[in-house]
């Protein structure tokens, strides 16, 4: 039997429950059948925890979280909350997670399944095989820099600021990740700024030469502006392979690319910190999709991103590549044989619940570990 590992589950808002349902029947089923076992602590985060403790994310969640090996996270948000103050909001306990667990290295994979070819806007021939992974810096840029403000100016009209910063380490670090990852796809790596028009984007191109002049020259390095990347990811996304960039680029982007597989319900992501002197490193998995209050409560919601997240985790977290790629292969199945969340529905499928969803994905586990 495997080690224990201690995972920390905050499901959140809207449906981050539902979908985090379905991911503790797989780790029931990996307990039961591969001897997998993990401590699992549960907790409150975002609009939930500001419910009942008025706060997006107590201290001692917090401090959970940091002694966690993992943590796997639902959603957070929903109109509920429009109007609670900025710091209050839901969204901010997921940024104060990211922030003092120092997830600065945001993985977000953007891969399409052959039973889903039909499912996205582009022809077939454009996606059809697409498998790229967006690294985005995820704990600096301009969601985190200061000064940031609305201020009144002189003639009674207002101005708004926010600051766009990163130092050398803060992109060294997320380069590293990036250029280690390219290693072991493909050997390619795109850099993406606006150099053209921002101080940061020149230095971020700068920086990123260096590492790889010095440490990486065996990977192929090309730099791509922002608004150019996105033009590429709907006219030619075959052509990328690793994408890595800034906290707000990677936003914007990563969405873009999410849109390309034909839904956010399927994608998910790892937020990664450094690795520490016994070899493990600090992680946070959760869906790309959001809290989508509107289906919340209804079963509709899609649990594959949340569940490929958790095979996230297996890989990253814990180095178990073959269950990794075992709860990944059952998604894989379970979409071949037609079944199909509200959000994917297509033409000569099964639509299915959550939950259903979650049972054939299981069903898939089973046949596939008898093999």
């Amino acid at each position: 039997m495997l080690q224990n590992r201690k995972i920390l589950m905050l499901a959140g808002d809207g449906i981050g429950p539902e979908v985090m349902n379905e991911v503790k029947k797989v780790i029931a089923w990996m307990q039961s059948n591969k001897g997998i076992e993990f401590d699992i602590q549960e907790g409150l985060v975002g609009g939930a925890s500001y419910d009942q403790q008025g706060t997006p994310l107590t201290n001692q969640t917090m401090e959970d979280a940091l002694s966690s090996d993992a943590v796997l996270f639902g959603s957070v948000g929903g109109p509920k909350w429009d109007n609670v103050k900025r710091e209050h909001r839901p969204e901010a306990g997921l940024l104060r997670l990211r922030k003092e667990m120092d997830l600065y290295a945001n993985l977000r994979p953007a891969s399409v399944f052959d039973a889903l070819v039909q499912a996205s806007t582009l022809k077939e021939e454009i996606i059809s095989g697409l498998d790229l992974m967006i690294v985005r810096e995820l704990t600096a840029g301009v969601y985190f820099g200061t000064p940031r403000g609305i201020e009144e100016l002189e003639d009674g009209t207002k101005r708004a600021f926010d600051t766009e910063t990163y130092t050398e380490t803060e992109i060294v670090r997320v380069a590293r990740v990036a250029f280690e990852l390219s290693k072991k796809r493909s050997n390619r790596l795109h850099s993406v700024e606006k150099a053209n028009v921002m101080e940061s984007g020149v230095f971020w191109r700068d920086v990123v030469n260096q590492l790889h002049q010095t440490d990486y020259p065996e990977v192929e390095l090309q730099h791509m502006y922002a608004d150019n990347c996105a033009m590429q990811l709907v006219r030619n996304p075959k052509q990328f392979d690793v994408i890595v960039t800034s906290n707000l680029f990677g936003d914007i982007l990563s969405d873009c690319a999410a849109m390309l597989t034909g839904s956010l319900g399927m994608l998910p992501s790892a937020s990664l910190g450094d690795v520490n002197d016994s070899g493990q490193r600090k992680a946070l998995y959760e869906p790309v999709h959001g809290s989508a209050p509107d289906i919340a409560g209804k079963q509709m919601a899609n649990p594959i991103a949340m569940i490929m997240s958790y095979a996230m985790m297996l890989r990253y977290s814990f180095d178990l590549d073959a269950e990794a790629t075992l709860v990944e292969q059952s998604v894989k199945n379970a979409l071949s044989c037609g079944f199909r969340t509200a959000d994917i529905m297509q033409e000569n499928a099964t639509e299915i619940s959550t939950a259903d969803m979650g049972v054939a994905i299981i069903e898939e586990i089973s046949r596939l570990n008898q093999n």
